[in-house]
C-alpha cells in the first residue's frame, strides 16, 4: 500500500530523512513513534504528497503521491495535529468534505457523532479543543479511505474520549484498509495498533508486527544480574526488556520498546531485522 525505497527529505539544508526504506501494507494499524523532531509528520506529508522527497521513491495505492492527483487524493485522508475550521456548523463541516470522498460512509459519521456527541448545529469555532478534535475525527473516519493517516489524533481528548477513539477506530477497520498513527501518547494506542514504526536519526529502526516484537523481545520484571536492553525502577522492582527465551510470545508495552529502541539501537535493530 505504501512503499519507500531509498528516499531522502531535507528542510533546505537540515536532513530529516535519510535512504529510508519501508513498506505498509493494508490490514494493520501502525504505530509511528520516535521523539519530537524525528521526523514522523514529514514522513505523513510525504505519504500524503504534501511534501516531495529529495531523492528516492515513494508510491502510495499505486499512484506518485507528489502528482497530487484527484483518483489518489480520493483514497487518503490525512487528520493533522493542527486543524484549520472554517466559521461554520460542524453539520456544514461534514457537509463540505463528504463529495470529495466516494467511499464516505453516513453510517460511520452518524455512529462517531452519536457516540462522541458532537453537537451538529453548534458552530466550531465556539467548540472546545476536545469537541473540535471529536467532530475531525467523526470526518475521518467516516471518509471511509483505504489508507488513513493520523497525526497525534488523541491530543486534547480526555481520558473517556480517548476510549471512545480506540473503540470506534476498532469498529470501523477492515482488511481492506490500513491506518498509519503518529503519536507521542504511546499508552493510548497499546490496545490498538498491531505494528509498530520507529524513527529515529533519520532512519526507520524497524517496521514489525506486535506479534514479531514480543517473540523476539520480552518485557516485564527484570532480575539484577540480568542482561537487558533496558531497565527502569518501578515501585514492583525492577522492569525492562530483554531477550524473549521463553517461548512463548510476551505483551508489549510500548512504552518500554520505545526507550529500549532509543537506548540500544543497534541491538534492537539487529534482533528485530533478522
Amino acid at each position: 500500500m505504501i512503499n519507500f525505497k531509498n528516499l531522502t527529505f531535507s528542510y533546505r539544508r537540515k536532513q530529516v530523512l535519510h535512504d529510508v526504506n519501508l513498506d505498509i501494507r493494508q490490514g494493520l494499524i501502525y504505530g509511528l513513534l520516535g521523539k519530537n523532531g524525528e521526523g514522523k509528520t514529514t514522513l505523513l506529508h510525504i505519504v500524503s504528497g504534501l511534501l516531495y522527497p529529495d531523492k528516492g521513491e515513494c508510491t502510495v495505492l499505486g499512484h506518485t503521491p507528489s502528482s497530487r492527483k484527484a483518483s489518489f487524493l480520493q483514497q487518503i485522508f490525512l487528520l493533522p495535529e493542527e486543524i484549520y475550521f472554517p466559521d461554520v456548523s460542524a453539520g456544514q463541516y461534514f457537509s463540505i468534505f463528504k463529495p470529495f470522498y466516494p467511499s464516505f460512509s453516513d453510517e460511520i459519521l452518524k455512529s462517531c457523532v452519536e457516540t462522541f456527541e458532537v453537537e451538529t448545529q453548534a458552530p466550531l469555532r465556539k467548540m472546545s479543543l476536545g469537541q473540535k478534535k471529536k467532530a475531525a475525527i467523526a470526518l475521518a473516519l467516516a471518509a471511509n479511505t483505504p489508507l488513513l493517516l493520523m497525526d497525534e489524533p488523541t491530543n486534547g481528548l480526555d481520558i473517556p474520549s480517548k476510549s471512545v477513539f480506540r473503540r470506534l477506530l476498532s469498529q470501523f477497520f477492515g482488511d481492506e484498509r490500513a491506518v498509519v498513527i503518529s503519536t507521542h501518547q504511546v499508552r493510548d494506542l497499546e490496545s490498538l495498533i498491531d505494528a509498530v514504526i520507529i524513527l529515529d536519526n533519520k532512519e526507520i529502526l524497524f517496521n514489525n508486527t506486535l506479534n514479531e516484537i514480543g517473540g523476539k523481545l520480552a518485557f516485564g520484571p527484570v532480575d539484577a544480574n540480568e542482561r537487558s536492553f533496558y531497565t527502569e525502577t518501578s515501585p514492583t522492582g525492577n522492569i525492562g526488556v530483554t531477550v524473549n527465551r521463553s517461548g512463548e510470545n510476551s505483551p508489549v508495552s510500548l512504552e518500554l520498546l520505545f526507550n529500549a529502541a532509543v537506548s540500544a539501537k543497534n541491538e534492537i535493530k539487529q534482533l528485530l531485522n533478522s
